[in-house]
């Protein structure tokens, strides 16, 4: 929602958020795209939570080490059954049908107390220690403080981003006109009918 504030053209933005992703499986998804080439989605069920990340200079690229593209062993080895349709749905895949993926993890609302990955991942050992790319892609995930966002989107898009405003939409409250004003002056609230539905924020 801070960022359909912030960024009015949704091709601009960072962060996204579908909660009709698919109505009739009733399933909501949270994306991100990094304009270079590196982005995530999230996809929430009544099964639990699939999480696939792709890091586009990640030694661990399908793209990165060979001719033709693999996906790195191990990292979708043990995805569960009821999570298998999202590691070949067509939006998380190349053209090819191959899985746009560096990292991936899930929960099973009925089977996991924890998040769960790959068993058998073997890393590479060179790079700069994030070699899947998740510390990165994950970041504002890992930490939810309303400084570490103001402090990204003010680096991000460009503008003076208020920490008291962030605070009040990561509470989940309402969105009003003039917390949207703080965040935007220049968007009339109306501008956002069509991003609250989508979102499904309360206002």
């Amino acid at each position: 929602m801070l960022d359909a504030v912030l960024s009015p053209e949704w091709d601009a933005r960072f962060h996204s958020y579908d909660a009709r992703w698919d109505v009739g499986r009733g399933e909501q998804m949270a994306s991100m795209r990094d304009g270079m080439g590196s982005d995530y989605a999230i996809v929430f069920s009544a099964a639990g939570a699939y999480v696939r990340g792709f890091d586009h200079e990640s030694l661990m690229s399908p793209w990165a080490r060979m001719d033709v593209p693999v996906v790195w062993p191990g990292v979708l080895d043990d995805v569960p059954e009821v999570f298998r349709p999202y590691v070949t749905e067509p939006a998380f895949c190349a053209p090819d049908g191959v899985p746009v993926v560096t990292c991936c993890l899930w929960r099973r609302t009925d089977a996991d107390p924890a998040w769960r990955t790959g068993r058998s991942i073997g890393f590479p050992t060179e790079g700069d220690g994030d070699p899947d790319g998740a510390e990165v892609l994950f970041e504002l995930l890992v930490d939810r403080s309303p400084e570490a966002y103001a402090r990204w989107a003010s680096e991000y898009y460009e503008t003076p981003v208020d920490v008291a405003a962030v605070r009040h939409v990561l509470a989940g409250l309402p969105l009003t006109p003039e917390v949207a004003a703080v965040l935007n002056p220049d968007l009339p609230f109306t501008g956002l009918a069509d991003d609250l539905e989508e979102i499904g924020y309360p206002f």
